[in-house]
């Protein structure tokens, strides 16, 4: 090594300028409390010496690697196309950003990525992980749960007993279908997304709910995704055996849209022969002609409080088992 190459900085250099002890310099650097005085002096010889915390090394002490994973369980291009998705996790970062904490984008798409993940996660390669439409009897589940990673879901997943964010899918459902209902609509259609999961069967049951005694199981067209594509076929499927709709509750912004274009590939116009709403308040609802009527889910907002729930649990070292709900309004446009 040549003498010439620049010596790292210390903490033992940090202490001398500052005329403190490298204990006070410690606490400074961990979040510790000491006087303003001495935390002004230590902040002062960190940037004259040029002071990087060694966070390898830190980690090793703590046994924290300070990454916290973020686990979709979706198809590589639906991970691409869902603004949600990408809204969840820029919450998530920001908040555990904020915590000094790097978040690993895991996407799960097959049997091998599940395998891998699980692999992964095995190998202590993180603190903890935000899981995102997860499903029941999920291996990535069970992995977290025999691991006792601290874990906090979007979403609430049946028969998972840990930390979730989520939104009251069933009485947004409700709401919004009531609302269309109210502009006098008589056959109205729903196209039920993602029933393997928690948001995909809430939001069914609260379009039942809505409909009560008028609820017609020969309306409703089941797709896998929350997908454009998706919408857009079981538009064109509703179409062909209930031409007499007059309305259509889609069960996301992006089957909505979907379903708007089927809609106008089949001439039918909206809001004026079919009234359309979504769910999300996504990008795809202000990209449609007529701008969509829906729900507004916070997604930046769920991904910001799943992080934060990981991170209390890695600060108090317990397993919280209660669920949070973020509100969805209704947001009335012109497609209804």
């Amino acid at each position: 090594m040549s003498t010439s190459a620049r010596r790292r900085s210390t903490v033992h250099d940090v202490a001398r300028v500052a005329g403190v002890s490298r204990g006070t310099v410690s606490r400074v650097i961990n979040g510790g409390y000491v006087s303003d005085s001495a935390r002004s002096a230590i902040e002062e010889a960190i940037r004259e010496v040029g002071y990087v915390p060694n966070t390898a090394a830190q980690s090793l002490v703590r046994q924290r690697t300070q990454a916290i994973a973020f686990i979709v369980h979706e198809p590589h291009a639906l991970f691409l196309e869902d603004p949600n998705i990408g809204a969840i996790m820029l919450g998530t970062n920001e908040t555990l950003s904020e915590a000094d904490y790097q978040m690993v984008c895991l996407v799960v798409d097959s049997v091998r990525d599940t395998e891998r993940v699980a692999r992964y996660l095995n190998g202590g390669f993180v603190d903890g992980a935000v899981i995102v439409s997860a499903r029941a009897q999920d291996p990535i589940t069970k992995a977290v749960m025999r691991l006792d990673l601290p874990v906090t879901y979007v979403g609430h997943p049946p028969d998972v007993d840990a930390a979730w964010v989520g939104v009251d899918n069933r009485g947004a459902a409700r709401a919004v279908t009531s609302r269309l209902l109210g502009t006098g609509r008589t056959r109205v259609a729903m196209i039920a997304a993602a029933l393997d999961r928690d948001s995909g069967t809430d939001r069914l049951a609260g379009f039942t709910d809505a409909l009560g005694a008028r609820f017609d199981p020969f309306l409703v067209e089941e797709v896998p995704l929350y997908s454009y594509a998706d919408g857009a076929a079981a538009m064109a499927r509703l179409l062909e055996r209930a031409p007499d709709i007059d309305g259509v509750f889609a069960a996301s912004d992006a089957v909505a849209a979907g379903a708007m274009g089927a809609l106008r590939d089949a001439g039918r116009r909206v809001p004026e022969d079919v009234g359309v709403i979504g769910f999300d308040n996504s990008s795809w609802a202000t990209r449609t002609t007529p701008q969509l009527s829906t729900v507004d889910q916070p997604a930046e907002g769920l991904g910001a409080a799943a992080a934060a729930s990981v991170l209390a649990q890695l600060r108090d070292d317990q397993r919280p088992r209660e669920g949070i709900l973020l509100p969805t309004p209704v947001v009335w446009r012109d497609s209804a």
